[in-house]
């Protein structure tokens, strides 16, 4: 007898797709769930190292052009008042409220130090926005996605049992299936989550990096502007 269900049970199909299309439906949109957080979570990551690739590429340029002697206002002329790149316009808010803080006569506003790091400080708070946004889906996959995983195989795993008392049969060809089928819920939800949890914490690390960078030179910026206004 032992013989007969251990040939059974090695007889059955136990692939992905095999395990997938037995399991109840419960378990099913689970790991639907799961793998379309895996998906997205890749997505995101690609993404995201795309993006502060070029984001360190245009810190890296524009920090040339900005120490290579060429004048303030001739720099804020080419790249105008609305760049694209996230240090032009950091670079550009501190020059467009410098300009802003002279009077017609030619004399400058009080407090044009204190304004001028605000505009700065306010465009890199929308650019570090920008460079973090989407993270935090990374954080909830890598948090939630284990107990999403474990949830569908709990109740794989009932299912399983309901499916042996109903049988009235504890053989492996009744047992493996269904235990099989609840597991891999939990496998799915580890492969969802441990990606997220790992890249995240490296774009994070990354992002701070980057905003590190702009927050030094508007601190370099507004040194240099706070010596013209003390000359």
């Amino acid at each position: 007898m032992e013989q007969e269900a251990l040939a059974l049970a090695g007889e059955m199909d136990f692939s992905f797709w095999a395990l997938f299309f037995r399991a109840t439906l419960i378990v099913k949109l689970v790991m639907i769930m799961l793998i379309a957080a895996s998906f997205y979570s890749w997505a995101i990551i690609v993404t995201k190292f795309m993006q502060y690739r070029r984001a360190r590429a245009e810190a890296a340029a524009f920090d040339e052009a900005f120490w290579s002697g060429e004048p303030l206002d001739e720099l804020y002329e080419q790249i105008g008042p609305s760049p694209d790149g996230a240090s032009e316009k950091v670079f550009a808010a501190g020059m467009l409220e410098w300009h802003r803080s002279h009077r017609a006569d030619g004399g400058l506003i009080a407090g044009a130090t204190s304004r001028i790091d605000r505009s700065m400080d306010v465009a890199i708070a929308k650019e570090g926005e920008r460079l973090n946004s989407r993270l935090g889906f990374l954080a909830t996959t890598a948090a939630t996605a284990p107990f999403v995983g474990l949830f569908g195989t709990v109740f794989g795993i009932m299912n399983a049992f309901i499916e042996i008392a109903a049988q009235q049969n504890t053989t492996l060809a009744v047992v493996a299936p269904g235990i099989a089928e609840a597991l891999l819920a939990t496998g799915l939800g580890l492969l969802a989550a441990i990606p997220a949890l790992i890249f995240y914490n490296k774009l994070t690390t990354d992002s701070d990096a980057i905003i590190a960078g702009w927050e030094s030179f508007a601190d370099e910026f507004a040194t240099i502007l706070s010596r013209q206004l003390d000359g």
